[in-house]
């Protein structure tokens, strides 16, 4: 299964591909945004580290049911041949709502197909008051017109 664009990225192709990202994990659809990652995809998220599509369906399945009203943006840092390098920030609250954002870099690489088949992400975060929040859209995709992350200094 082909998942376009495909390596070697351009920046174009580049841009592309993360804002597709983007709009999957906005989806907060495990299933859906699994579809995306290789079948033996390999995840080192935080000190968690995922493999294989059922694995990675599950992560994000307990991910989004703790981190209530996900909003992420992400933007392109740097690019080359089958590899993408991204930095983000999302935002979200827990059950009891405590608002937090957290800011992360992650490097992907893709096969031939362009399906990620490597992902590693470096995340941190820390508590925001509801006021602080700069992400307001409607849950689902980030609207074309809104901000990303370097308007607001992230």
């Amino acid at each position: 299964m082909a998942r376009p664009p495909l390596p070697p990225f351009d920046e174009a192709s580049a841009i592309e591909k993360v804002r597709l990202a983007e709009d999957g994990w906005n989806s907060r659809d495990p299933i859906k945004v699994a579809q995306a990652y290789s079948v033996d995809s390999q995840w080192r998220n935080r000190a968690e580290f995922v493999q294989g599509r059922e694995q990675i369906e599950a992560f994000l399945t307990r991910k989004w049911r703790r981190e209530l009203d996900y909003r992420l943006i992400k933007e392109l840092w740097a690019f080359g041949g089958n590899r993408i390098a991204v930095r983000f920030a999302y935002e979200y609250q827990d059950d009891s709502g405590n608002w937090y954002r957290a800011y992360g870099n992650e490097n992907w690489e893709f096969n031939e197909n362009g399906l990620m088949r490597r992902r590693l992400a470096s995340i941190n975060e820390h508590p925001i008051a509801e006021a602080e929040r700069k992400f307001h859209w409607p849950l689902g995709r980030r609207p074309d017109d809104h901000p990303g992350l370097s308007h607001f200094g992230f």
